[in-house]
């Protein structure tokens, strides 16, 4: 086995566990249970194990002094308090950066390493200056512990899983490093080993009794075994005396093979000789250590590349494909043969639907739970709550909603701005909310879950909510708007997206400069969603982003503009109607209005924004598509509708170049391309271009109900 691909899993696990440190530390307190701070224990046990077995003993000793401290506070040697905990996450951090060094081959941090080690050193320091005593006097009571532990002989019961060969853990290995402790003997028991026909290569059916002489603790011998602890039964004992461990060597095999082979035996010897601490029993809900309970908790899961997974996706939209293409092909035979029609119509109507089903279950295999993302977040508040002198609680709600891991990574950053936002600006200090007649306690809440064919992520606060006058004024000063433009509160509060917009008197670390909501909306529109906000002042504001579940299958209205096939997005599309010649206003060749009911919506000729000619210039009895994009509304101008599919998306980016107002492309079933209209980046792109020409002129050239800022 390739060496670099064993440290690619053990890099993962380790990422795994430095999570499960980060959030179980995160929720220590007083009334914690014994078993969440065993599981936390158990995380930094196996990071160090795997460490030290994979060769990097920074990673290893450094583990090895949060292991202690984290040991004190489970056997109850110490209160769980607030500077302990701090210092083991501002650890997490150090451990983190030592594995992202590790995997990229580069140097550590070696003074915030040294510092931070230094501060966990100090806790210990503490601690053993008050325990000195007691541990003196519980010495002076155990001589026959002392003893054994000075004679320097010990047993150890060691019998694999018949699954640990298959995770590549070698008992030899784990004997080669024994030998380096000392003298090591070795016995085998293979009473337990099956016939030739039922003999499976890949198990391991073998039991040893090993005998090490050797100057050492009994830790420092269960450390070997920590990469395979939950893969193995284990004892580890201290022998009587000399001469009885050299008269248990000198014991017949058979005898050895009959003790080791007794279960009541072999339970009693772990039951007595194995600490309380170093328990071995399995709890798999709470473990998080690489390995085999992994494996098996989960019911059988595989590691597979997230290339392989795309390349299956890819296939399957061919298939698509391919079956809108018999489905057309289909139709030319009923002038033909009608039975065989029929027939081919039921095939393919039965291969519509396994398809589909395909389609979906593939597309299963990309969904993760949003919890992914969310789980950055109780660290992030918690840190920044205290730098900013606030109290606040987070609230998650729909952690277990899932959506597509490409989705899912690009929603970082942008839930990140949200979430600094609302606590700097949002919620506000306990002595101005108790002033207020709030609980001095604030409430950040973090929301997903599915509507339709969409995730929706909330990220809302019960803060002041926003200063409608104060965002006003600003863009005012700006230029943005016009003092005589008429503005409802919701296209007020839009106004945070604009680039380089800010509010804030003064610029800290956390924000202030203008950049954090622009870029939210940005990368949630390159995503194909939308963001829209909310607010109510003196009870708080809501941030809500809606996106599609997956970027690789669109439920499209198929439009004709010419002799092309364009795709609208279903989700974009409020409605469509003919346009009627009275209800058209015309203020330039660029700006033409449609009032629609009570409000006027400007119309975007797609054939000049794609630069060809129409072969009617007139917009009377012309269809138009009204969509909606960021709260602001738009008609489409086109030929004609030709129903509705579920396309596949093609990058144009990876094929060819990106081009305005495309987001993609599809192959349609006959064969032919079809583009994708990127309708946030057309409306938004739209409004943009009139506020700067307004701007610039000193007037608005568009008016009525709906006027642009």
């Amino acid at each position: 086995m390739d060496l670099s691909e064993v440290q690619d899993v053990f890099f993962e696990e380790c990422l795994e566990g430095l999570d499960v440190l980060e959030s179980g530390l995160l929720n220590l307190d007083q009334s914690t249970d014994i078993e969440e701070i065993n599981a936390i224990f158990r995380a930094a046990h196996s990071i160090k194990g795997g460490a030290g077995t994979f060769g990097f003993p920074e990673i290893s000793a450094f583990t090895h002094v949060m292991e202690t401290l984290l040991d004190e506070m489970r056997d109850g040697r110490r209160a769980i308090e607030r500077e302990a905990v701090d210092r083991l996450l501002a650890s997490v951090d150090v451990l983190r950066g030592m594995v992202d060094a590790a995997q990229e081959g580069v140097a550590n941090d070696e003074e915030k390493v040294q510092e931070v080690q230094s501060g966990l050193e100090e806790l210990l320091a503490q601690t053993a200056e008050g325990s000195a005593s007691t541990s003196s006097k519980t010495t002076s009571e155990t001589p026959a512990a002392d003893t054994a532990e000075q004679s320097g002989v010990w047993e150890i019961d060691f019998a694999p899983g018949p699954e640990m060969l298959k995770r590549g853990n070698e008992p030899v290995r784990i004997f080669r490093e024994l030998g380096k402790l000392g003298e090591l003997e070795a016995r085998a028991d293979s009473s337990n080993v099956p016939g030739l026909a039922e003999l499976d290569p890949r198990c391991c059916h073998l039991r040893w009794q090993l005998v090490l002489t050797a100057d050492v603790t009994q830790e420092a011998i269960e450390e070997l075994f920590a990469w395979v602890e939950d893969e193995c039964e284990l004892s580890v004992k201290p022998a009587g005396s000399g001469q009885q461990a050299a008269a248990e060597q000198s014991a017949p095999a058979n005898d050895v093979a009959k003790d080791a082979t007794d279960p009541t035996a072999a339970s009693a010897d772990t039951a007595t000789s194995a600490p309380a601490p170093k328990s071995k029993t399995p709890e798999p809900a709470a473990k998080a250590a690489p390995g085999g309970a992994k494996g098996q908790k989960d019911g059988g899961s595989i590691r597979v590349g997230i290339d392989k997974v795309d390349d299956l996706i890819n296939l399957v939209g061919e298939l698509v494909i391919t079956q809108s293409m018999l489905t057309q092909v289909s139709e030319q035979f009923e002038a033909v043969d009608s039975d065989l029609a029929d027939n081919l119509r039921d095939g393919i109507a039965q291969l519509e639907r396994n398809t589909r089903e395909l389609q979906q279950n593939v597309l299963k295999i990309r969904m993760l739970p949003i919890t992914v993302s969310f789980s950055r977040f109780p660290r992030l508040v918690r840190d920044l709550s205290s730098k900013l002198g606030k109290d606040i609680e987070l609230q998650m709600i729909g952690e277990q909603t899932e959506v597509d891991k490409t989705v899912l990574e690009k929603i970082n950053d942008p839930l990140v701005h949200l979430v600094r936002n609302s606590l700097d600006h949002g919620i506000e200090s306990p002595e101005e909310r108790v002033a207020a007649g709030k609980p001095a306690r604030g409430t950040l809440t973090l929301a997903a879950f599915h509507e339709g064919g969409d995730i929706v992520i909330k990220v809302g606060d019960d803060g002041g909510g926003l200063k409608r006058d104060k965002i006003l004024a600003k863009a005012l000063e700006r230029g943005i708007v016009k003092e005589h433009d008429e503005l409802t509160d919701e296209r007020i509060y839009n106004l945070i997206f604009a680039p380089g917009f800010s509010t804030a008197d003064n610029v800290s670390d956390v924000s202030g400069r203008g950049v954090g909501m622009d870029v939210v909306r940005r990368n949630i529109r390159d995503l194909g969603g939308n963001v829209t906000i909310s607010s109510n002042p003196g009870q708080g504001s809501e941030v809500t982003i809606r996106l599609p579940l997956t970027l690789a299958i669109l439920d499209g209205q198929l439009a004709a503009l010419g002799d092309q096939t364009y795709v609208l997005p279903l989700v974009s599309i409020v409605e469509s109607l003919m346009i009627a010649e009275e209800s058209l206003e015309a203020v330039t060749r660029e700006s033409e209005l449609y009032r629609l009911r009570d409000e006027y919506i400007p119309i975007i000729r797609l054939d000049r924004v794609f630069g060809f000619e129409r072969e009617r210039e007139t917009l009377v009895d012309a269809l138009l598509v009204v969509v909606e994009a960021e709260g602001r509304r738009a008609g489409l101008l086109v030929d004609d509708l030709l129903g509705q599919q579920q396309v596949v998306i093609k990058s144009l980016e990876t094929n060819f170049r990106q081009i305005e107002g495309i987001s993609g492309a599809t192959i349609l079933g006959d064969g032919t391309i079809a583009l994708i209209v990127d309708v946030p980046g057309l409306v938004t792109g739209y409004f943009d271009k009139i506020t700067q020409r307004n701007v610039s002129n000193g007037a608005n050239q568009l008016s009525g109900p709906t006027s642009v800022e």
